[in-house]
């Protein structure tokens, strides 16, 4: 994992990591999930969130019963192992809740996640002031209308799963940051982080093929959020796109 290698300096700055999971990349070629999953946490994450990919990989349903700072969506059923929120201190000593929702239009017809959204910030509401939601969806109506929903209720509602990063970050009118996707933290010179040869033959023939992790032009995108302690709401919410090479240098 060289790209998190490389980018340790950075996250170190920060006061609370929150690494928003897109892909299967948790044990992607030759690493184990749970092993992958460690590398990231030892490079300075604090949480990483998920999505339809989490049970990709076959050995991370053992791991993840017993890493409570991996999370799978919310609104699994009841009985799927891990957990779909906690709270955790930032490195100033606040407490912080994460929340991973996942959507339902054109992905799998799991329980409501607005419904779940709601029980789960009235369960952390006494624990944390400031509260993050990852809204792992396709649709960007179903994210934005989870932000519009939580406005004022939770710190912010960051969008995933497409891959492609969005130019609409904003506050809303209630204090809560809203972006409809954070983007993808893997290959600039690729299809969503993939090889592109088969990935175009794929489109082009409609036939099966064996995709490949893509490792040219790494890099890593996202948002910076700076919340009020105290009140939870939002100050800023800044894009950012960070490549290894320039990390490095």
């Amino acid at each position: 994992m060289p790209a998190a290698q490389s980018l340790r300096p950075a996250f170190q700055r920060l006061f609370f990591l929150l690494l928003l999971l897109l892909s299967p990349l948790l044990g992607a070629q030759q690493q184990s999930a749970p092993d992958t999953a460690q590398v990231l946490f030892r490079a300075g994450i604090d949480v990483i969130t998920s999505g339809n990919h989490i049970w990709d990989k076959k050995n991370i349903i053992a791991y993840i019963k017993a890493q409570a700072r991996l999370l799978r969506p919310a609104n699994y059923p009841a009985g799927v192992p891990g957990h779909g929120s906690i709270v955790l201190e930032t490195r100033s000593g606040e407490p912080l809740g994460v929340i991973n929702l996942a959507g339902r239009i054109f992905m799998e017809p799991l329980d409501c996640p607005f419904q779940i959204a709601v029980s789960e910030i009235e369960r952390m509401r006494s624990q944390a002031a400031c509260i993050m939601i990852d809204m792992h969806a396709e649709a960007t109506s179903e994210k934005m209308a989870m932000g519009w929903m939580l406005d004022g209720q939770v710190s912010a509602v960051l969008g995933t799963h497409t891959h492609v990063q969005t130019a609409d970050e904003k506050i809303l009118p209630a204090g809560t940051a809203f972006i409809t996707d954070v983007g993808m933290t893997g290959s600039l010179d690729s299809v969503l982080g993939l090889d592109k040869g088969p990935a175009i033959q794929r489109f082009m023939t409609q036939m099966p093929v064996w995709f490949k992790v893509a490792e040219k032009e790494i890099a890593l995108s996202g948002v910076l959020v700076e919340i009020d302690a105290s009140t939870g709401k939002t100050l800023e919410i800044k894009r950012i796109l960070r490549r290894a090479e320039d990390a490095a240098a």
